[in-house]
Parts: C-alpha cells; structure tokens; sequence
C-alpha cells in the first residue's frame, strides 16, 4: 500500500467520496453532516492523501484541514468496502498524525458520528490515543456528533530525521 497526496477530484476518488457522503447523510441530519465535497478538500489548507495497492487501485483516503499554527482537523477518512478489516484506516491515520507532527501541529481534532453506523471509526480513534473533547472550532454541542482531540507531542529528531508521533500522556 502506497499513501500519497492526491486529487480529490480524480474520478475514482469522486466516487468514494460520494459514498462517503451519501452515507452520512444516510446516517445523520443533515444539519449534523460535517463532511466536506470534493472541491472543499481540494482547498489551500486542506492536505488530502489517498491510499492505493501496488496495481493503483484506490483503498481509502483522508485529510487534514489547518486550524491554526499548533491545530488539525481529521477530516474525510474513508475505506473503501473492499479494503475495510485490513489496516487501511489504522494506515492513514498514523499517516495523517506523522505528518501534522512534523508539520510542527500540537492537536489534532475530528468529528464523528454517535451513531452505531460509526462505532469502528470511533473504536480507531481512541486505540490511536484520540479523546472525548468539547465541540472545537466552528462546531456546536449535537447529539449526532462526538468531538475528539489528539495531543501531539514534538518528535525527538534522531541524527536520520523525525520519528512518528506518539500520543502525549
């Protein structure tokens, strides 16, 4: 599996990222949708990777939005069906989380559903060290969103480069 950064307009990417939207407004009210389309993610601040097999065919994908100079959003994380079970989330996110580290970035937030439909993004989320936290950002108290923060610390910076980084305790 290769994760790079990609074109969230690319057709196959269109796609996956239409499932992901029709589901969650399948799942959630649409005033509890925070996903953004395709042209949102393509947006300056916004890093969007995909991950693919060794033949290209797309996995999953995810992003991470700039909040601030010490904050990130989680934002888009999805696997494709096919793919799902195989490490392809845990993947994407150490990932997402190596990159906002060497980025310089100290938290990373997202938020998800409470919805049964999101308990194995939940469950991915608080193996990876995520915690409970109050609405961040533009967001408000819903009870169709639970909010979540990450707390990066700085990566030793060995003489062969950055390390990836680990949770604070």
């Amino acid at each position: 599996m290769t994760i790079t950064i990609d074109d969230p307009t690319a057709p196959d990417v269109l796609a996956l990222l239409g499932e992901h939207l029709a589901d969650m407004y399948a799942t959630s009210p649409a005033e509890s949708v925070h996903a953004l389309d395709p042209s949102a993610l393509a947006a300056p601040g916004i890093t969007f990777w995909t991950a693919r097999d060794a033949g290209g065919a797309l996995l999953g994908c995810a992003a991470l939005k700039e909040l601030g100079p010490a904050d990130g959003e989680l934002k888009s994380m999805r696997t494709t069906s096919a793919a799902r079970g195989h490490g392809v989330g845990t993947a994407l996110l150490a990932h997402v989380l190596a990159t906002a580290a060497a980025r310089g970035l100290r938290t990373v937030h997202l938020e998800t559903g409470t919805q049964d439909y999101f308990a194995p993004a939940r469950r991915l989320y608080e193996r990876a060290g995520f915690v409970a936290c109050p609405p961040f950002g533009d967001y408000v108290l819903d009870p169709h969103s639970v909010f979540y923060r990450l707390s990066l610390i700085a990566p030793d910076v060995p003489a062969t480069g950055p390390r990836a980084a680990q949770p604070a305790s």
